[in-house]
């Protein structure tokens, strides 16, 4: 900087995804130079929620990323060389991810054998975690962490940060949380959209005009105040947004699952337990196919992709309200609650929360390209639970079949209005590829190399009321 003629010694960093992790290691013991820190999506922790794994669960996409940093730097190479077709047939006709990865010569790659020998929570996960080094230290530089909503790669960094830092933000002005009704580093580009949904505006020139510019301005050129919010949230449903003093802001209100597939808000009495067979032969895909994992128009706006697409399938369980009488407003992480049981010795569960619109839904846009929302069952959080690590995320064990279990995990953070007249469901299933491995449902010491006789069908059983009672804890403003 001294030898930098324009620089007035002030030094700001930005950066989104894996810059994202850069920007927020420059915190841990900070040069005296660095004034204000903007982590945008930042990975945080790769096995909990971030690119690698969520609760345990493999992601696919993972592969081609240690491939990208030691092979091809200078042509832009990285991805394996698959040729056209449908990735769902791809990754189903290779087994396991061992499987794959022997069948395209990459076993020898140093990265993609780190995933290999580490599918548990062990020492080489959490110690990479960066919330965990920056909640043990002090927090001496004013930091913007910014997520988007349907963030289909990242969306656990930045709340995670959140929670670790807000503790040391003593006055509530040096730590800021943002999330915006954006995909994984939206907030960099146009933010009129996202799939079928049209927000109010440019959601994302408005952020960096508003609120990033001014956040610069302020620390690192002594601009006036930017009276940056302590949490900016953008509420989709009624597409506005929200400052908040803290983060979540809602508190636990329950919606049960409970028979005949109806989703309520009273507890249910009466104990009872709805029944799919999971076949690994036959996983449930995450968006329709044909499916390529490369194909940025498929993989960027997949989190908000109508789900009336799984919706009828014998292997997807669905509960849904009545149509809400007034507006019901959740701001933060919805927490899964499910009481389930499995024929297998291992199990994955996914659930999704989803907002379903009336089929004479009157906030159809006017644009020409846009689809009707009428009917649209609009996912407002998806995440996925690997049943073997229900008692340690490192040391994972088999289920008892039969047995029903507690399984607790958290979707994304969200901003959400569900209007009235609209539904909402929740869905459970038990694969969601090829976007996760899958679970063979036989339990094997290391996933990873399931053999292909591994891999069999099991009844799932999700489990309501009495003292097993399901339900999504949603964060509701009152």
């Amino acid at each position: 900087m001294k030898n930098t003629q324009e620089s007035n010694g002030q030094v700001g960093v930005i950066g989104s995804s894996y810059l994202g992790f850069i920007a927020l290691m420059t915190l841990i013991d900070p040069h005296p130079a660095l004034k204000a820190v903007i982590a945008q999506s930042p990975m945080v922790d790769g096995w909990m929620g971030d690119d690698w794994f969520h609760n345990g669960a493999f992601r696919w996409t993972s592969l081609g990323f240690p491939l990208s940093l030691g092979f091809n730097k200078g042509d832009g190479g990285g991805e394996f060389a698959l040729g056209g077709g449908d990735d769902y047939s791809r990754f189903l006709e290779a087994g396991s991810v061992a499987e794959f990865v022997r069948a395209v010569g990459a076993e020898h790659v140093p990265g993609i054998r780190k995933f290999l020998e580490n599918p548990a929570y062990t020492e080489f996960w959490s110690l990479q975690a960066v919330d965990k080094w920056l909640a043990d230290r002090p927090h001496l530089v004013p930091t913007m962490l910014v997520v988007g909503q349907w963030d289909q790669e990242d969306s656990y960094g930045a709340p995670a940060v959140y929670r670790a830092l807000e503790p040391k933000d003593t006055h509530n002005d040096r730590v800021s949380l943002v999330i915006g009704p954006w995909r994984h580093s939206g907030f960099n580009h146009y933010g009129y959209d996202l799939g079928a949904l049209t927000f109010t505006g440019d959601t994302a020139r408005e952020w960096r005009v508003q609120y990033a510019k001014p956040f610069f301005d302020h620390w690192l050129k002594g601009g006036p105040d930017p009276q940056t919010p302590p949490v900016l949230t953008y509420a989709t449903g009624v597409n506005q947004w929200n400052v908040s003093p803290r983060w979540p802001m809602g508190t636990a209100q329950p919606i049960y699952l409970a028979a005949d597939g109806k989703a309520v808000f009273e507890k249910p009495g009466a104990k009872g337990h709805e029944d799919y067979i999971s076949d690994p032969s036959k996983p449930v895909p995450f968006i329709p196919r044909p499916i390529a994992m490369g194909d940025a128009m498929q993989w960027k706006p997949w989190l908000v992709h109508d789900q009336r697409f799984v919706t009828g399938r014998p292997d997807v369980a669905v509960w849904t309200s009545e149509p809400l009488g007034a507006a019901l407003h959740i701001m933060g992480a919805p927490e899964v609650e499910l009481f389930a049981s499995t024929t297998g010795t291992d199990s994955d569960w996914v659930v999704k929360l989803i907002d379903v619109y009336p089929n004479d839904v009157p906030e159809d846009p006017a644009q020409g390209a846009k689809p009707s929302m009428a009917g649209y069952e609009l996912p407002i959080g998806i995440e996925i639970f690997r049943g073997r690590y229900l008692k340690s995320f490192a040391a994972p064990a088999p289920l008892k079949p039969g047995k029903v279990e507690r399984f607790t995990w958290k979707l994304p953070d969200v901003d959400h209005v569900f209007l009235p007249g609209h539904r909402i469901m929740v869905q459970v299933q038990s694969t969601l590829f090829p976007l996760y491995d899958r679970n063979p449902q036989t339990y094997v010491d290391n996933i990873m190399y399931a053999k292909r006789e591994d891999y069999r069908s099991a009844t799932q059983s999700v489990w309501f009321g009495g003292d097993q009672a399901s339900a999504i804890l949603l964060p509701v403003v009152r």
